[in-house]
């Protein structure tokens, strides 16, 4: 794998700090020197607000008990291996998950999905448990929700019957599976995916499935394939799915997108449920990016159900700024005690040429409208002769 040539920067956004001071600039936290370090994850404990833990590729952990003033690296092992695609969730009790892919001695290159566990705050980490083994299938792009009510482990991704295959035989699906033990068993997987799509990880791969857990234990998925967004979901626990997939949006320039200065660009979609009290409890989000404005102006999008994902709001265009330049690598969060949602992306606006900024978005509205702010101190040139990873993801609770 080729690596990001910058050093992991997290900025924990004090949400409060933001209320009373409008679009203050807020400082960045440098997490870690080394320059290899790509799509970071992190997530906040929701009963400790100072205790968050965050992790990068390949195989970097980091936990912060102050908020995210500081951060510590801490070493962590796995015997079925560590290959990347770092994914932190967190339940009810404040047990961390890292969720990663597979890279076993003996066996094959990311064969399963594999989940840790930490009971401390991320200082230390189980052996870990999986789920998705199947002979030589690659296992990939794989994310977690946890019921708030039942604590159940929810986990999506790809299967590749040959990863890198043009073959027609050999296709992509999104699998599903669970824990009801914290992460001690996994249920079989199922295919929630009734698409195919192909192996080349590119826009005609059925990937990018995020799910997401609604107020009555609904839950909620999206992906994307084929230049179209596309919506499942179970009321039983993932017993059982929609008997068809349900489409959202089409994906104009799919979801790899050129970006220039960009070895790959990422426009997955994100799915969200707001759990809060608020006006719009129960509303399902999906976030992405898209070219349908042309190839030099990509735009971060957000499509809303009232329904429970039957049917879908027109997208809404969530960067403010005039058209004409680059906004991509989204991702969204809704904070689950006042129900705003937040997204973060790479931001071109401010420059005739490559060099990137990163923006932060709040809607308070259910995502009617969205107020932008620059949280980068300064920008980057990034350079298409490195990985930048997938994703930049990003957390919110109560303010924080």
């Amino acid at each position: 794998m080729k690596h990001s040539i910058y050093p992991l920067l997290l900025g924990v956004l004090a949400i409060g700090a933001y209320l009373n001071k409008g679009l203050a600039q807020h400082p960045n936290v440098l997490v870690g020197a080394d320059f290899s370090p790509n799509e970071p994850a992190i997530c906040i404990n929701p009963n400790n607000t100072q205790e968050l833990v965050a992790a990068a590729n390949l195989n970097n952990l980091y936990y912060s008990h102050d908020g995210g003033a500081s951060w510590t690296r801490t070493p962590v092992t796995c015997p079925w291996g560590i290959w990347g695609d770092p994914v932190i969730g967190v339940d009810t009790s404040g047990a961390f998950y890292y969720l990663h892919l597979s890279n076993p001695p003996s066996g094959n290159w990311i064969d399963r999905i594999i989940a840790q566990k930490s009971t401390d705050g991320g200082v230390s980490w189980s052996g870990g448990s999986y789920t998705g083994l199947n002979g030589a299938k690659a296992q990939d792009k794989h994310w977690i929700a946890v019921d708030r009510q039942t604590n159940a482990i929810y986990v999506t991704w790809t299967q590749f019957d040959n990863y890198g295959s043009a073959s027609p035989a050999d296709s992509s699906l999104i699998l599903f599976s669970k824990s009801m033990d914290a992460g001690e068993s996994w249920s079989n997987p199922i295919r929630i995916s009734q698409q195919a799509g192909n192996c080349l990880d590119d826009d005609d791969t059925a990937e990018g499935a995020v799910p997401c857990v609604g107020p009555n234990g609904e839950i909620y998925v999206a992906w994307a394939n084929q230049d179209k967004l596309w919506f499942d979901r179970s009321l039983d626990g993932g017993e059982t799915w929609l008997d068809e997939d349900t489409f959202i949006a089409e994906q104009a320039g799919g979801w790899n997108h050129y970006i220039p200065g960009i070895y790959r660009a990422n426009g997955l979609p994100v799915t969200a449920c707001d759990l809060s009290n608020g006006p719009y409890h129960g509303a399902v989000y999906v976030n992405w990016a898209d070219q349908r404005n042309g190839q030099s102006d990509t735009d971060i999008w957000l499509a809303k159900s009232t329904d429970g994902g039957i049917t879908w709001s027109e997208a809404r265009r969530v960067n403010d700024d005039a058209p004409g330049k680059q906004q991509f690598f989204t991702w969204m969060a809704v904070d689950q005690v006042t129900g705003w949602l937040w997204f973060v992306f790479y931001d071109r606006r401010n420059y005739p040429d490559n060099r990137t900024d990163v923006y932060m978005a709040v809607s308070a509205d259910g995502g009617e409208t969205f107020t932008n702010f620059q949280v980068s101190e300064s920008p980057f040139l990034p350079s298409e002769n490195y990985f930048f990873g997938d994703y930049t993801n990003i957390t919110a609770h109560d303010n924080v």
